[in-house]
């Protein structure tokens, strides 16, 4: 059975990993500009981030869910990882994507299965399919714009994962 509290914990962490992603891409996009390699495959896949951001935003609202209190860390923190991994060239901006593309996919599907499991919350499940549909294809992109490409993509990938992996943990109770 998913609980209110389980329910309000998918929300909370889902819309933080949003509003990362958006960061995250802002930093990026402030690096490399409008004109550098993927900028503009980076801006689409922002605004895409950003639609799911403000959809998350108003089921919040909708169902009185508070955000987490780490917010401010995350947006600092996205900027810089964005930024930081740009600073590193376009093909480690990409493996950045991957990196938390793949844990998203993970998370989001294991949210899936419980709400399937429980049959709670139809609304929840149907937007987190999607956005984890458009999880997937920015996945899929960015590995076929060079991610693996990037300078000791290994490590910087597990650091990557791992930090989503933290992050998600975090803001589901935070």
């Amino acid at each position: 059975m998913t609980d209110k509290t389980t329910l309000e914990r998918m929300i909370r962490v889902d819309q933080a990993g949003e509003f990362g992603a958006t960061r995250i891409y802002e930093g990026q996009l402030a690096v490399m500009g409008d004109r550098g390699p993927h900028s503009g495959e980076i801006a689409a896949m922002a605004r895409q981030e950003a639609g799911h951001r403000k959809r998350f935003d108003a089921l919040m609202a909708e169902r009185g869910v508070r955000p987490t209190a780490l917010q401010p860390f995350w947006s600092v923190a996205g900027y810089a990882l964005g930024a930081g991994t740009a600073l590193l060239g376009p093909e480690a901006a990409m493996a950045c994507t991957a990196a938390i593309e793949t844990e998203i996919d993970k998370h989001y599907s294991d949210q899936l299965d419980q709400l399937e499991a429980s049959g709670a919350d139809p609304e929840l499940a149907a937007m987190i399919q999607e956005f984890r549909d458009d999880e997937r294809e920015h996945r899929d992109a960015a590995l076929a714009m060079g991610a693996e490409k990037a300078p000791a993509y290994p490590l910087l990938s597990g650091l990557i994962r791992l930090g989503c992996r933290a992050a998600i943990r975090i803001s589901e109770r935070i």
